[in-house]
């Protein structure tokens, strides 16, 4: 037997040592996934001698990827290098870059990100003259995407009545051909973006059967982490790819299922045993993580769950202390007294800073704790931020070097084209992308042209000394290394230039950002373990960076502060989850079906098994929201704790202490809610019929009768304006007056 197997207990070694047909390998939080997905596919290659160019593994980060090549390495060599392992939209990318030209693209086609994206999506709006305030950029990307993760093209999309008429009864009935008109453009451009790596993919598959033939009978073994995170075309893709063998394993936990706003469907690993009927399911259910205490707590949350699999997590570590809950005042008081407990549980237990965790569901939240934290000099960093690469001057040189390669590309040519100025407007501009959808050309055609179609003028000498240097710059990268075309590129545009001259603090940080962006391609070019070396290959690899990739903190010694979508995957000695308030958590966004809610109860979950040592839970009785001050109840989710695990903190708040009992939860909670009662409260919870569909609210008025899937009926008694936002005043009819925000809101309107 190999050494690593006796390091595993004996699901976890069941789980690396059946590698044929089927398997479902559903692991616990902190049960020791990775170590089991690591060495599955390291003993294939060691015991079974298959091939590691034979084994597909997908993940969702870049980071996750790389943690598990290392650890195979550590296994196997040298050979795992030649895994198809990474991200489902890089290794699809990768894919579709040997074989794009079957659909029409370029194999350098570019990768539009999400600005890139939104940025061609304002283009088409505005030049087809519709109004931008209500075919908002965000939810017209939005609807595009969901309608690519569910395999819906444009064709199908305007052929289908249903959408019409939803679109229609949103006020937007041209979503349609805003859809069509922004994929043509991309393909124009020889460009996909994010959402087309996966769409592509599939189109590939279903359209030219030989390829699809041909990776079939490459990859004998695939391996899905995280599976409950996948979407329907993820999971389509899977499906096509493993068909001839069945050699598939997926890896995930049903109660983390936590990105169903991004398109992952929970049903994928709930129902993965129709689709295949011989299936080996596995379990991974001993905690290695947390306190017993944490893992219990946690269990009494999930099992409130209705749709789940399923499964008993348990833990040999230590009991552990009891749940902290702090109450505070306010917000503002919630921050100051999470500061001073983390300040005095360092200081107690010799803990480092890097050992807290603040959670919070939205990310509002972080400013009462990072105003607290700084006013006790406690170092801290707020993951989520501006990433490196979505800084406008990294992005404004990335968009140089992607038209360098790629002429077609319309998000970088509308970027730089007049980036340093050179006196080209945005009506010259609109000329330009006029007269290339007039004679069906391609803008880089009318810009090689530029006399024949806007005659002559200082903006036409601008365009034609544009295109001698782009051209020159396309020279540059055929003839030198990635690095020496970027730092040529870097300075024959003028961007280095011009930040150089800019002596602000701002203009200096800019400048050196560029030249840290010149640094990073000058690490790949030097890396012995990148086999490309081209600047397309670099250029592919920062677009299929994630939100996780990034952490380049330089004083690891730091209270971290992040949303619990964050926090998935990670986990801490102590952890603070705040904000533990109705309508926040869970959100009131999320209440109008038992799957919200339940999606929301899950969230929880993976916050309270990021705790290895200590856990504290906190609220507010009254919080500002949007502006106003607002009284808060504690969250239904305390509830579901089972009472015994959870003790109120006395050394914070000046809060009597009470002795844990198993109803503590439920009696303490709603011993809260009666004393933070100022509002009339409905005995029985509100339910909606069952085709409930909300209102376009753009003309609500005072005195209109609305229905809500929380609050039932009321009537509008006050419409308020503040910035760009619409908010109503509803007095409802069981639960008293409610503020809600519109462009959140889920109202019907009812005629009087």
């Amino acid at each position: 037997m190999s050494d690593y197997l006796e390091t595993l207990n004996e699901p976890q070694r069941e789980g690396v040592i059946n590698t044929e047909g089927p398997c479902m390998i559903i692991a616990g939080a902190g049960s020791g996934k990775t170590r089991v997905l690591t060495f599955r596919i390291a003993h294939l290659i060691q015991s079974k001698n298959v091939d590691p160019f034979n084994i597909m593994a997908l993940t969702f980060t870049n980071k996750a990827a790389k943690e598990m090549r290392d650890r195979i390495e550590k296994v196997v060599g040298g050979d795992a290098r030649n895994l198809w392992m990474g991200t489902f939209h890089s290794v699809f990318a990768r894919i579709l870059r040997a074989e794009a030209h079957h659909l029409g693209y370029p194999n350098n086609f570019t990768i539009y990100d999400t600005d890139d994206s939104k940025s061609l999506l304002r283009s088409v709006i505005k030049e087809m003259g519709l109004d931008d305030t209500l075919y908002k950029v965000n939810t017209v990307y939005n609807r595009i995407s969901s309608a690519k993760n569910r395999l819906i093209s444009w064709q199908d999309y305007l052929n289908n009545p249903i959408f019409a008429a939803d679109d229609v009864a949103n006020m937007r009935p041209e979503i349609g051909n805003i859809f069509k008109a922004y994929v043509l453009r991309c393909f124009k451009s020889g460009a996909m973006d994010f959402d087309d790596l996966l769409f592509n993919t599939d189109k590939l598959f279903k359209e030219h059967l030989g390829v699809l033939n041909k990776y079939q009978h490459r990859f004998q073994y695939m391996l899905v982490d995280e599976f409950q995170d996948t979407n329907l075309c993820q999971y389509f893709i899977i499906r096509k790819l493993s068909s001839v063998r069945e050699n598939i394993c997926v890896v995930g936990d049903d109660a983390q299922s936590i990105y169903a706003f991004r398109g992952a469907d929970i049903t994928n690993i709930l129902n993965f045993e129709k689709d295949y009927p011989e299936l080996r399911i596995i379990k991974l259910e001993q905690n290695y993580r947390s306190t017993q205490t944490i893992v219990e707590a946690a269990n009494s949350v999930i099992a409130k769950n209705k749709a789940q699999l399923p499964k008993n997590i348990w833990t040999a570590n230590e009991e552990g202390n009891l749940i902290e809950l702090i109450k505070a005042v306010s917000d503002n008081e919630e921050g100051k007294l999470v500061a001073s407990s983390i300040f005095e549980e360092k200081m107690q237990h010799q803990y480092k800073f890097s050992d807290f965790v603040v959670l919070y569901r939205t990310n509002s939240q972080s400013r009462a704790i990072e105003e607290a934290l700084r006013r006790m000099n406690i170092k801290y960093k707020v993951v989520g931020g501006l990433s490196f690469y979505q800084r406008k001057e990294i992005k404004d040189m990335l968009a140089y070097l992607r038209y360098s390669l790629n002429q077609q590309d319309e998000a970088s040519f509308r970027r730089i084209i007049n980036l340093p100025k050179r006196g080209i407007g945005d009506s010259t501009i609109d000329k330009i992308v006029v007269a290339a959808n007039d004679h069906a050309i391609s803008i880089w055609e009318v810009l090689e042209n530029a006399p024949s179609f806007l005659g002559s003028g200082r903006a036409v000498n601008a365009i034609e000394d544009f295109v001698t240097k782009i051209k020159r710059f396309t020279i540059e990268i055929q003839n030198k290394d990635a690095y020496e075309a970027a730092a040529e590129i870097a300075k024959s545009s003028g961007l280095l230039k011009e930040l150089y001259e800019d002596k602000t603090v701002e203009g200096l940080s800019r400048y050196e950002n560029v030249q840290e962006l010149l640094n990073a391609i000058k690490e790949y070019v030097e890396d012995p373990e990148k086999e490309d070396k081209s600047l397309n290959a670099f250029l592919q690899e920062v677009s299929l960076l994630t939100g996780q990739d990034e952490d380049k903190d330089q004083d690891p010694d730091k209270v971290t502060l992040m949303t619990i979508h964050m926090a998935k995957g990670l986990e801490f000695k102590n952890v603070y989850i705040v904000g533990m308030e109705e309508d926040l958590f869970p959100s009131q966004l999320m209440l109008s079906s038992r799957s919200e809610l339940e999606e929301e109860r899950r969230l929880f979950y993976v916050a309270i098994t990021r705790a290895q040592k200590k856990l504290f839970l906190s609220y507010a009785l009254t919080r500002y929201r949007f502006g106003r001050l607002k009284n808060c109840e504690p969250s239904r989710f305390l509830d579901d704790i089972n009472g015994r695990f959870i003790k109120v903190s006395t050394k914070f708040g000046g809060v009597e202490s009470l002795a844990p009992n198993p109803n503590f939860a439920r009696s303490f909670v709603s011993g809260m809610k009666k004393t933070i009662q100022s509002q009339p409260v409905a005995k029985t919870t509100y339910k909606p019929a069952a085709d409930f569909a909300p209102s376009d609210t753009a003309g609500l008025k005072e005195g209109m009768k609305v229905e809500h899937p929380k609050f039932g009926f009321g009537t509008v008694t006050k419409m308020e304006e503040v910035g760009s936002e619409r908010k109503a005043r509803i007095h409802f009819t069981d639960f008293g007056e409610k503020t809600l925000l519109l462009s959140f809101a889920k109202l019907k309107i009812h005629e009087n």
